[in-house]
């Protein structure tokens, strides 16, 4: 994933996404291509339209604030996007370090945090580097899938989302879980740009799954913080939880996910249910010594 190439499609993506009319520029004349023409966003940002051409082709190496900062106000990117540009803008950015890669490991509070919160009916889980699921309780394991139970290498929720077909049964809006987690990690991309662990997870993703392939080339970019996710559970049936995401101080690139609903809904009676449906399984046992990206 070179930096710079990624950083046009970026440019490129977000101008094809800026409607004329909204940003005040005339349609005049046939347009060859949905959004911004170049000039018209070099003009917007306060820029020649030569140098624009070189940082979306790729063929300038720096970029500074201001220029970086007009081009999101022109092209109406919000925090998340704004956050990504900046990313792959960044020449000095290191490559990803060995002791990145190595397994992330869930420390003892968390994972008591986790057990807590299956007597509160709540499925909880924690992601790490490359959408890796590094741990989760019974509940997170009956309602999705008991990842703990999968060779190190699968417990992996991109994998999951876009090779198990039983996840297109599984999430009520696969598309949009598709979507978002495509998203997820396309931000974690700019972040880690020659990290060989995430390239390997996007280039298997991309071999085995087309809409994997038509979502990474939209070029979208997330950071989930809450929202609500729908399920169609073959044991329970239909039900919708809303969601946190939490990023744990101190741990490592490390996220916590729970899941709640709505106290005496018929969401949470199936919660319930599906606890004492199956109680055997558990995601928040400790995991073998091997990366689940690899």
């Amino acid at each position: 994933m070179d930096r710079l190439v990624t950083l046009g499609e970026f440019l490129r993506s977000c101008r094809s996404r800026v409607v004329p009319d909204e940003v005040g520029m005339p349609r005049t004349g046939r347009r060859r291509v949905p959004g911004l023409r170049r000039e018209e966003l070099a003009q917007l940002a306060g820029m020649s339209v030569d140098y624009y051409t070189r940082l979306e082709q790729g063929r300038s190496r720096t970029a500074s604030h201001a220029v970086l900062d007009a081009l999101a106000a022109a092209l109406r990117l919000d925090g998340t996007e704004r956050a990504h540009l900046f990313d792959l803008a960044s020449g000095h950015r290191p490559r990803a370090e060995a002791a990145d890669r190595v397994l992330q490991r869930v420390n003892t509070t968390t994972r008591r945090v986790l057990s807590a919160l299956d007597s509160a009916y709540s499925p909880a889980f924690v992601l790490g580097r490359y959408t890796d699921v590094l741990a989760g309780n019974r509940l997170a394991a009956a309602l999705i899938t008991d990842f703990a139970a999968l060779p190190p290498r699968d417990r992996n929720q991109a994998r999951f989302v876009f090779l198990d077909p039983y996840a297109r049964e599984l999430y009520g809006e696969w598309d949009e879980v598709a979507a978002d987690t495509a998203a997820m990690l396309r931000m974690e991309a700019g972040r880690r740009p020659d990290d060989p662990v995430l390239g390997a997870l996007v280039s298997e993703l991309t071999a085995h799954s087309p809409e994997f392939r038509a979502l990474w080339a939209d070029q979208r970019v997330i950071e989930r913080a809450d929202g609500t996710k729908a399920y169609h559970h073959p044991v329970v049936g239909d039900l919708t939880v809303a969601y946190q995401a939490m990023v744990l101080a101190g741990q490592d690139d490390q996220t916590l996910f729970v899941y709640t609903t709505q106290p005496g809904s018929r969401d949470e009676t199936a919660l319930r249910l599906l606890a004492t449906w199956d109680s055997s399984v558990d995601l928040s046992r400790p995991q073998e010594d091997e990366p689940a990206s690899r």
